[in-house]
């Protein structure tokens, strides 16, 4: 894809040099020379140099062949405006990075594509992590609503040995809850199927609704009872 970032600070350079690295056609634009030189010189990025709400400056770094523009200015107005701009210059798809909440329905009623607020996405996934020690990673979806986690299964875990379809037929299985993935040895995620055993140590990924997140915490995490007829396996 072709994407032109607007604004080269520490987070849209990062994510410009990540999607570099991933065979993307990228393009940066910053104020600052020193930043677009150091792009150029230390990631061999096309860096410009200049304002991003310039409307010419956007045809120089071509923005009618951008598959995607991404706004990352440090002020909301600038990224409405690069937004507007960059829809106008016929790029295929806008994204923003939100400062303020109040610009949200603004951005919305702009025709913005994607807004991404880092600051809803960080205390999501800290709130979460704080309330839920039993979650390693975590990150909130659409409008904070939902939550998708990973959560490392004990080896004692009822459900452990079990396959993705028995737990998800459980009568207490919740009902917000979706198997998203399941990780082996090697790291990778594998997209899980009815077969497919969930082993004790497994980490699973999961979705759920915020709402929901202590009890299908607690559904996974739920042990074998150390002695006597309570065990729970069918």
């Amino acid at each position: 894809m072709r994407v032109l970032i607007a604004g080269a600070g520490r987070a849209g350079l990062s994510v410009a040099v990540h999607l570099a690295k991933m065979g993307h056609d990228v393009t940066t634009v910053d104020r600052d020379e020193s930043i677009a030189n150091s792009a150029f010189e230390r990631h061999g990025l096309v860096s410009l140099v200049g304002d991003a709400t310039d409307a010419g400056l956007l045809q120089e770094a071509e923005v009618a062949r951008a598959d995607v523009v991404v706004a990352m200015l440090r002020r909301d107005a600038d990224n409405l405006a690069v937004a507007l701009l960059a829809q106008a210059g016929g790029a295929k798809r806008v994204m923003v990075r939100m400062r303020d909440p109040a610009y949200r329905s603004v951005y919305v009623r702009a025709g913005v594509d994607q807004i991404l607020s880092e600051i809803d996405v960080f205390i999501g996934a800290m709130a979460t992590a704080i309330e839920h020690p039993g979650v390693r990673h975590a990150m909130v979806l659409g409008a904070g609503e939902s939550v998708a986690f990973e959560l490392d299964v004990p080896v004692d875990s009822v459900i452990a040995g079990r396959t993705v379809s028995t737990i998800a037929g459980s009568a207490s299985f919740p009902s917000s809850c979706v198997f998203a993935g399941v990780y082996r040895q090697d790291g990778r995620v594998e997209a899980p199927r009815g077969s497919s055993v969930v082993a004790g140590g497994a980490t699973v990924l999961l979705v759920a609704a915020r709402d929901e997140l202590t009890e299908v915490i607690a559904f996974f995490l739920r042990r074998e009872p150390a002695s006597g007829g309570g065990n729970e396996r069918r």
